[in-house]
């Protein structure tokens, strides 16, 4: 028991780093990273749920939604948001992050400030259409950037946070369009759901900017003037030593000899002594990096990669495990609920604690996956167990209001059920964080450019799925209970553990064929023989 506490002292508070120069380094960039990617993510999160508030809190009425028009709105956004995926994160392989990020953050904000002058869904479409394009650049391409600064012990972590960021988007998002509505619906003749998305693109302006000026890009191309010349070198090796592959075309000059007895007197840490495989993974990837990433040649080594197919499908599974919250099916069962009537502001509150439970459990993923070694795959069979049971639940919520509904009147056992199932569903979004860091982690031996395509592409499976898994299955014409949805989610909840298993396994074996390649090759080169071909 002592042991297992003293492990988890020292997890949280970074004591297992003996280095103080790279507790040091991993502090600052964990200030500057974080609190730009975080408060990026909070405002796209703000941005994306404020639609759904807003749709409650007056605009339907405003703007004379018929039938499906939010999920056709939803729809054009995700079409949006695919799109921009993968010219996004191979944006920026040629653009910095430093540019690149405010740069998407300063048009969407402007576009969301355009939102609050439409007169009709279709404007709305066409903007969120574009809204998506220029949003598609935050999430993948923070997690790129956070498996480009961090080892695979601390990265669960980050991750974590990061995506908790969008979470609390999502949640406070609601408590500030009630605040909107109760005090400045009808001021200056603006209802209260224009001024909410006003006031979101205002805010997003200054985070911008605060990227613009001090967000460090890559190890291998920052130039942050918080980090000294020796931190940026530290921040290069200690990933080499983790065995993490960086671009040879923007690695930092260095000298011979210094990762081996050059000037470098830190003590030496285990992931130091995997050199054999390190030289394997670079000899493997000489000519790909050389590769340019517009090429056929280069898509066709993605596409034929057990890492795309294996991450693209299981982001495929996990992101449609999300939909009871993603289509924020709580606020759409209350404005339809058979049993209650439920005011303005309940209809944005209540539904908050979707995300403050996905907070809470993405948080302890993603941290417990981190102390257990990067054992990413369990999430897939709790988050399996979860949808088979809240889907259950809400089917027998119905059933129990068919055979007698006097039970499911207001406050009854029926509404009750549907509300712990919703609330018990938001334990989902731990895959976000959990499944990208896997992503990351897996794909560490190859070259940068590959492991942001995969990355990408696992956002492009997912959301070209949910472009029209969300009509089919969860339009907002299906509430309250959205039957056919409940029977979708128990399946992909039943696959998502059975491939969770067998890309666990084909990741294992592939690592494990690396290292043997690694140990034969070292064995070689130092018995001075070539190994043998074929």
């Amino acid at each position: 028991m002592k042991a297992t506490t003293s492990k988890l002292r020292d997890y949280f508070s970074s004591a297992w780093r003996s280095d103080p120069a790279e507790r040091k380094l991993v502090r600052k960039i964990d200030f500057f990273i974080l609190t730009f990617c975080c408060l990026s993510y909070f405002l796209n999160y703000l941005d994306r749920t404020n639609l759904a508030n807003a749709y409650v809190s007056g605009m339907k009425e405003d703007l004379n939604f018929k039938g499906n028009q939010l999920n056709q709105i939803n729809t054009c956004f995700t079409v949006g948001y695919v799109l921009g995926q993968i010219p996004s994160n191979l944006s920026l392989h040629y653009v910095k992050p430093r540019y690149f990020f405010p740069a998407m953050m300063t048009v969407w904000a402007g576009l969301t400030m355009v939102t609050a002058s439409t007169h009709t869904p279709g404007a709305v479409m066409a903007i969120r259409f574009f809204q998506g394009i220029a949003e598609a650049s935050t999430f993948v391409g923070t997690h790129y950037v956070l498996g480009s600064w961090y080892t695979e012990r601390e990265l669960g972590k980050r991750s974590g946070i990061f995506t908790a960021s969008g979470l609390a988007g999502t949640m406070i998002g609601g408590f500030i369009q009630s605040g909107i509505y109760t005090s400045m619906d009808n001021r200056h003749g603006l209802r209260g759901w224009r001024w909410l998305f006003l006031i979101d693109g205002i805010i997003t302006l200054p985070v911008a900017l605060y990227g613009f000026l001090l967000f460090p890009d890559t190890p291998a191309t920052t130039a942050a003037p918080y980090l000294t010349p020796a931190e940026r070198e530290l921040a290069v090796s200690r990933l080499r030593q983790h065995g993490h592959l960086l671009d040879p075309d923007h690695e930092p000059d260095r000298e011979p000899g210094d990762d081996e007895h050059g000037d470098d007197s830190r003590p030496q840490s285990p992931a130091q002594h995997r050199e054999p495989e390190q030289q394997d993974r670079q000899q493997e990837t000489t000519t790909a990096t050389t590769t340019s990433p517009l090429s056929w040649a280069f898509a066709k080594r993605v596409l034929a990669s057990h890492e795309w197919w294996g991450f693209v499908v299981l982001w495929i599974l996990a992101g449609e495990t999300e939909s009871f919250s993603s289509n924020t099916l709580l606020a759409l069962y209350m404005k339809s609920s058979p049993f209650s009537s439920y005011t303005v502001s309940q209809l944005n509150n209540y539904p908050t604690g979707v995300p403050a439970v996905g907070i809470v459990s993405t948080l302890f993923w993603a941290a417990l996956t981190d102390f257990l070694g990067g054992k990413r795959y369990m999430v897939g069979y709790f988050i399996g167990v979860t949808g088979v049971a809240t889907s259950a639940m809400i089917l027998g919520a119905k059933g129990m209001t068919e055979r007698d509904p006097r039970r499911g009147g207001g406050g009854g056992r029926a509404e009750a059920v549907v509300f712990a199932a919703y609330y018990w569903a938001g334990t989902v979004y731990a895959c976000q964080a959990t499944f990208f860091a896997w992503a990351n982690d897996a794909t560490r031996h190859r070259e940068p450019v590959f492991r942001s395509v995969v990355l990408a592409g696992m956002n492009v499976g997912s959301n070209a799925v949910n472009a029209w898994w969300s009509i089919v299955f969860y339009g907002a014409s299906m509430a309250p209970w959205f039957e056919r949805g409940m029977y979708a989610m128990i399946a992909t909840s039943l696959a998502l553990p059975v491939w969770t298993a067998g890309l666990s396994f084909v990741i294992w074996r592939a690592a494990r064929k690396r290292r043997l390649r690694a140990v034969t090759s070292h064995t070689h080169e130092e018995s001075g023989k070539a190994p043998k071909s074929g």
